[in-house]
């Protein structure tokens, strides 16, 4: 379970950390493996992250001009795909708003591009109800969601949380394929923790969307 009650550190007035474990602690304690050089920490922009992307196939978020790698496991993207499915099946019948995947890069604060493993954007939120242009647009989801790996961190979760909810996220789904289990916050302190038989629910959200949680792990 991850329950937060820390804020994620700040950098200082002049954009920079004042030692290197405020840095690492930023970016979540991260596997080192995961934080990329291309170009050195701090210095990154987005249009690197869509370098990254378009030229080299690797995902990156961006956390104060680091790119950091996101990485998923077969089973993890699996499971994703499945959730994605079953939110589009509620979704665009009812012509509710966007469902990205996980490659749908947001620029949910200044300085950070967050990547969801699956999220849902309603057309509420968005002029003319159409899709915002750009490889990375201004916007959070009103619901994030995150397929555990072996390499995300406690720290990395907890900070992803505070940024979700700072940038307006009302609804966040943790989903852990090891305890076939969803982790449910709607806020960073206020969670609730599904398995088995239990039911997810869309909340203020999506309304009147639910879902069995065994049925989003039958293919893991």
């Amino acid at each position: 379970m991850i329950q937060t009650t820390t804020a994620p550190p700040s950098v200082t007035t002049n954009g920079r950390f004042r030692t290197a474990a405020e840095w690492w602690d930023a970016l979540g304690n991260v596997p080192l493996e995961r934080i990329v050089f291309d170009p050195w920490p701090g210095t990154a922009t987005e249009a690197d992250v869509v370098r990254l992307d378009d030229h080299q196939d690797i995902l990156c978020e961006l956390i104060d001009g680091t790119l950091v790698e996101k990485t998923m496991g077969y089973e993890e993207s699996a499971v994703a795909m499945l959730i994605g499915h079953i939110l589009l099946s509620f979704v665009v019948p009812r012509k509710l708003g966007i469902v990205t995947g996980e490659a749908g890069m947001m620029r949910i604060l200044a300085r950070r591009v967050r990547i969801p493993d699956v999220a849902f954007v309603s057309f509420d939120r968005l002029p003319g109800r159409k899709a915002p242009a750009g490889p990375i647009p201004d916007l959070a989801p009103d619901l994030a969601v995150e397929v555990l790996s072996d390499s995300n961190t406690r720290r990395e979760m907890e900070n992803k949380l505070h940024e979700y909810f700072t940038a307006g996220t009302k609804l966040v789904w943790y989903v852990d394929i090891k305890t076939k289990s969803v982790e449910v916050y709607t806020s960073p302190a206020q969670i609730t923790r599904l398995t088995g038989g239990d039911v997810l629910g869309g909340g203020e959200v999506l309304p009147g969307f639910e879902i069995a949680v065994s049925k989003l792990f039958e293919i893991a």
